[in-house]
C-alpha cells in the first residue's frame, strides 16, 4: 500500500494482495510473502490482470472474516474525474450508465450481507453523483501521489464536493499510464487518504484499451457495448466500489490472505449470454448489457455469485 500524504492503498493487481500497508514501491508485485498461517493485510491492490489470474483467496478455502473496521452505510456517492481524453468516447455513457443502475440492482445487493461491528449491513444503495473533467493536468505518467492530488483537486477546486460517503473515481484514457504498475501489476485499485481534514475514499481505473490482454475480459469482437476499453472498466469500477465499500480503510473484511471480497472472484463471470448485437454479457443494469466480475457472498461458508 502507497502511503501518499496520510494515504493507504488498497487495488486489484496481478500478485500484490496481501501485504502490510508499505510503500507502494514495495507492496505491488508482493504477495504471500511468509509465514504460512499468518494473516495477511489487504493493500487494495488485489484483483490482478487476466494473464495473472490473481486467485489470492484460495476460492471457497478461505473463509472472509471481519476485523473491526467500518464499512460504507447508508447510500454510497459515485464521482467519476474522467482524465486525460475523453472526447467522442462512448466510454462517458456507458460507465454513467453502469453507476447509476448499480444501486438497487441483486448484483449490489451481495454487499448488504456485509456489516459494520455493530451489526448494521450495508444498504443496496449507490447513487451516481457527478463528474468532472481533467485534460491532463499532470502528464500522461501519472504516480499514485498524482492521483491523490487529481482527486484532490477536483474537491478543492469546487469541481467535486467533498463527500465522506463518496468514493472518487479517477478514470484515464488510453493513452495515460499510472507508473506504479498499471497494465503489469493491476488494472486498478482503491485507497483512502486525508483531503480537506476528512478520510476521503477514491479509485485509479486505467483504460483497458492500452493492454487488452491485460486488463480486458472480453475482445473488441465481443464486447458487450461495442467498447473494449469502457466494458472492461466497468467489470473494474464494480470490483473497487465494491471492496471500498465493505474495506474503504483495508481494516475490515478481508481473508486471512488479505483478499477482499471483490479478490476473492476476480476475472470469475459465471453464466454467460450473447446479447443481440453479438456481444458477451452476464448481466442487465437499466438497459444496458454488461459483463460484471462476480462477488463474494458472505453467507453460509460463501461463494461468488452474480446476485443475491
Amino acid at each position: 500500500m502507497k502511503a501518499i500524504l496520510a494515504v493507504a492503498v488498497g487495488a486489484m493487481v496481478l500478485v500484490g494482495c496481501g501485504v502490510e500497508e508499505q510503500d507502494a514501491s514495495t507492496a505491488v508485485g508482493t504477495t504471500e510473502q511468509s509465514m504460512e498461517g499468518a494473516e495477511l493485510r489487504p493493500n487494495g491492490r488485489g484483483h490482478g490482470t487476466v494473464e495473472g489470474h490473481a486467485r489470492t483467496s484460495g476460492g471457497t478455502t478461505v473463509a472472509i472474516t471481519y476485523h473491526k473496521g467500518p464499512v460504507m452505510l447508508g447510500t454510497i456517492n459515485v464521482y467519476y474525474i474522467w482524465y486525460g481524453n475523453w472526447a467522442s468516447n462512448t466510454g462517458t455513457t456507458i460507465l454513467t450508465d453502469l453507476a447509476q443502475n448499480l444501486g438497487g440492482s441483486p448484483y449490489w445487493n451481495i454487499n448488504t450481507t456485509y456489516y459494520n461491528a455493530s451489526n448494521v449491513h450495508l444498504s443496496n444503495s449507490v447513487a451516481y453523483a457527478g463528474s468532472t473533467t481533467d485534460a491532463y493536468s499532470l502528464g500522461t505518467a501519472l504516480t499514485d501521489a498524482n492521483i491523490q492530488t487529481i482527486v484532490s483537486s477536483a474537491i478543492t477546486s469546487g469541481r467535486l464536493p467533498l463527500d465522506i460517503n463518496g468514493v472518487y473515481f479517477v478514470l484515464t484514457s488510453a493513452d495515460v499510464n499510472a507508473t506504479s504498475g498499471f497494465c503489469t501489476q493491476y488494472c486498478g485499485w482503491h485507497t483512502h487518504g486525508t483531503i480537506s481534514g476528512l478520510d476521503v475514499k477514491y479509485s485509479f481505473v486505467g483504460n483497458p484499451d492500452r493492454c487488452p490482454t491485460s486488463c480486458a475480459a472480453t475482445t473488441t469482437a465481443n464486447s458487450p457495448n461495442g467498447n473494449l476499453g469502457a466494458d472492461g472498466m466497468a467489470s473494474i469500477i464494480s470490483h473497487e466500489l465494491e471492496e471500498t465499500a465493505t474495506d474503504p480503510d483495508l481494516n475490515a473484511w478481508y481473508d486471512r490472505k488479505g483478499a477482499e471480497n471483490a479478490d476473492k472472484c476476480a476475472w470469475t463471470f459465471g453464466t454467460t449470454y450473447t446479447t443481440s448485437t453479438g456481444g458477451l454479457a452476464n448481466m442487465k443494469l437499466g438497459a444496458r448489457d454488461f459483463l460484471i466480475q462476480q462477488n463474494w457472498v458472505n453467507s453460509g461458508n460463501g461463494f461468488c455469485a452474480k446476485s443475491y
